[in-house]
This record gives C-alpha cells, structure tokens and sequence, in this order.
C-alpha cells in the first residue's frame, strides 16, 4: 500500500515526496479513505504510530476542494484541538509541510505568550485553527473567534485532555459548534470517561484501531531498577556512565523535582535541562530545540510538558519517577520507539511506588523486566556510598533490562 492508493490529490501527493512519506502508516492507511468519505471516526492508536498525519492530511484535502468549488465561504472551517502548547506547535508544522502546495490557510493558538500575534492572524482569515482549550475559549469570550461555522472538528489526545483536567473546557468548546459537522476523535488509549464522550460526539463513526488498547509498543525494550527514593539520582548518573545513551528523556512527577535534577546531572558532568509548565513559552522551545540538535543530551520533563515531544531516534525514557495514572506509562514511554524505530523504555521504582508498578503491568498485562545486580539496590551494602564502576549494566540496546547476568528476570513479588 502507497499514499498512491488513498485517494489523495496531486498536491498532497507531492507535498508527501517531498517529506520522504511513501508508505502510509497503519493508522494512516485505514483513516485517511474513510475521512476523505466525510465520516466520523474514532481513532485509538498509541503514540509514535502517525495519527497526527491521520487527520491533518485528508482534513487539509477536504478544505482545499471545498474552496475550489466554493468561491466564498465564512470561516474557521476546521478546529483542531490538543491538550497543549508544544503539541499544537507540532501539529501546526506538519500542517505546513503537508499542506505546502494547497490553498489552505492556518494558524496555532496558544497560551503562554502575548495574543496579538495569534488576533492578527486569525483576523487575516484562517479556514485552519489548531488550538488549545483555555487559549481557545479566552478568544471566544472576546468574540475573536467564533466556532459557528466549524465543518471538520478534530479533537486529538483526547485522553490527556482529561488527565490533565480539560474535559470541562472541551464541553464548553462542543457546545459551541454546530450540530452539523464531521468530527474526528483521537486517543491513545480509551478509559471509561473517553468512550463515553466519544459515544455523546460521534455519529456512526469508523472505527480504527491500530494497537490493543493501553497496550505499549511491543518493540520498546523495558525493564524496572529497584532503588531507595534518597538513591534514585545517584543510579540515573550511574547509568549515564554509559555514553551509548545519547538522548534521553526523563520524566519527573513534579515541576520543582525537574529543575533540582536538571541542575544535579550539570553539576555531575551530564548537559541537561529541564522544561515543565512554569517555564516561559521561549525557554520550552529553546530547550526542546537543544534536545532535537542534541546540544543537550538529557531532557527533564513533567508529563503536560512533554506531550508533543516527537524526537525522531530518540533512544531512551527513563521514569524517574513513576506516574501515577498507569495509562500515564503508555504516553511516557512512547516518546521513543516511534516509527518503527526501535527503544528502551527504564523505570525506577522505590518502595512506595510498588502499587503503581503493579496497576501499570496490571493494565498492560505484562510483567516488566527487572534489573538485578545494580549498585543501588535496596539493602544493598554499597547502596549509600559507592563507587561507579566502569562498566554500566546498561551496555547497549541488546543488554539493556537485562540482570547482572545478561538475563531478563521476571518478578512477581519484589522487596
């Protein structure tokens, strides 16, 4: 199967090539016929697996038609909405790439900055708008922008626009589009409060679902170190000895944690830095373009902030700490292994965070891999002084989640 096959236009078509697209995706390849037929759809499908692809293109073909045989039309057409900032920013870039060679106007809206610049455009005309929620009902309030004559709605991540407590300003946003319209429903997994809102939004919808629900990407290599919390900082460094690690990305749960571990691996030797919620728009992007160019070898990052992270060869995760909401796990570590591209996927786990390990393998009907034999152990006699050695237990892409040994050790009962 090529884009060839799906129905898409010459321009598309040429706006693909020239981003080296030739296959379509999964998810690509069995939404994009059904969206072009103007049917709702209900997308599950992990993060990495090209969902953003899914919906932009046919959305940005539909316009582009709709303007052709339409001389005068009142707009925004089409709402893109996502939980936040660096993942509207993301969706806006491939809408520029995708859509290069058609007569599609967008713009991304945002919190974090000035507004002018985002009035000015939409001002201009937009058929396009992708936005997030509170930025979005800010410029409702002020009549900048209305949602009245909205064709195409596409409310992507929708399972994070819950976890990070949006779901109210959603329903305030539905409520303000027209009963008439397609409406696009993405999520990476598909907890009781999602389906719900997806059977109240949707209208006989396509169902598309690439991977098992809450299922991790099989390819994402993953392994759990047992360690006292007072050590986790200590084992993060040792592993680091290991140069193969290139570009990592650490999740903290808390803003204040990122920053204090940031400035503890500079201190140590290891460029990092950390980006979080409370960090100016500027310094978000400037961090996260230092990641993508590999300036910075260690990215910190709480869970809102990293969503819209899409690092291309982006070898490992590490869970700091663990989250607390264990479909949390399925986003976290599928920062890596996009693509097809492979990924290892390291979670430190201290005594009081063993019933989230648990409701995490519960969810994902797997035991994750233990690590045997590291310095940090609980009880271990060299746990609160010690010496790094010079060989990691992380040694590479084939060792790493391995035991002192070489082997993966499965564990049903720890400490």
């Amino acid at each position: 199967m090529s884009f060839n096959n799906l129905q898409l236009i010459e321009p598309v078509l040429q706006a693909l090539g020239k981003e080296g697209y030739t296959k379509p995706t999964p998810i690509q390849e069995k939404s994009i016929p059904s969206i072009l037929q103007k049917r709702d759809l209900l997308g599950c499908a992990q993060t990495g697996t090209g969902k953003t692809a899914a919906f932009t293109i046919p959305v940005l073909q539909l316009i582009h038609e709709q303007k052709k045989s339409i001389q005068f039309l009142q707009r925004p057409l089409a709402l893109i909405l996502t939980p936040t900032r660096e993942l509207a920013i993301q969706i806006g870039e491939s809408i520029e790439a995708y859509g290069r060679f058609l007569n599609v106007k967008h713009t991304v809206v945002f919190g974090g900055l000035p507004q002018h610049n985002q009035v000015q455009a939409i001002r201009k005309g937009v058929d396009l708008m992708v936005a997030t929620p509170g930025r979005l009902l800010d410029l409702m309030q002020q009549k900048i922008v209305s949602l009245s004559h909205i064709q195409y709605f596409i409310l992507d991540e929708a399972d994070r626009m819950l976890d990070m407590g949006f779901i109210h300003d959603v329903k305030r946003i539905i409520a303000q589009l027209p009963a008439r319209r397609q409406t696009l429903f993405f999520s990476a997994t598909m907890p009781p409060a999602i389906s719900k809102l997806a059977s109240v939004l949707l209208k006989d919808p396509v169902k598309v679902e690439v991977t098992p629900v809450s299922s991790v990407v099989e390819i994402i290599e993953q392994s759990v170190y047992f360690t006292e919390k007072k050590n986790k900082r200590s084992l993060l460094i040792h592993l680091l000895q290991n140069k193969s690690i290139e570009t990592v990305l650490v999740f903290t749960q808390m803003k204040h944690a990122a920053d204090k571990l940031a400035h503890k691996l500079n201190a140590a030797g290891i460029r990092a830095e950390a980006i979080h919620g409370d960090k100016s728009q500027h310094s978000r992007q400037r961090a996260l373009e230092n990641f993508k160019t590999r300036k910075t070898r260690v990215l910190v990052a709480t869970d809102i902030a990293a969503r819209g992270i899409d690092i291309e060869e982006l070898t490992h995760v590490i869970n700091f700490d663990l989250p607390n909401v264990p479909e949390t796990y399925v986003h976290r570590i599928g920062r890596t292994g996009r693509a097809g591209a492979g990924g290892i996927a390291i979670s430190f786990c201290d005594p009081n965070e063993k019933p989230l390990l648990n409701d995490i393998q519960k969810l994902n009907r797997r035991f994750i891999p233990v690590v045997d034999g590291h310095p940090f152990e609980p009880g271990s006699v060299n746990s609160n002084m010690h010496k790094v050695p010079s060989t990691s237990p992380v040694s590479s892409f084939k060792n790493a989640g391995t035991g002192s040994r070489g082997r993966k050790i499965f564990r049903q009962k720890t400490y």
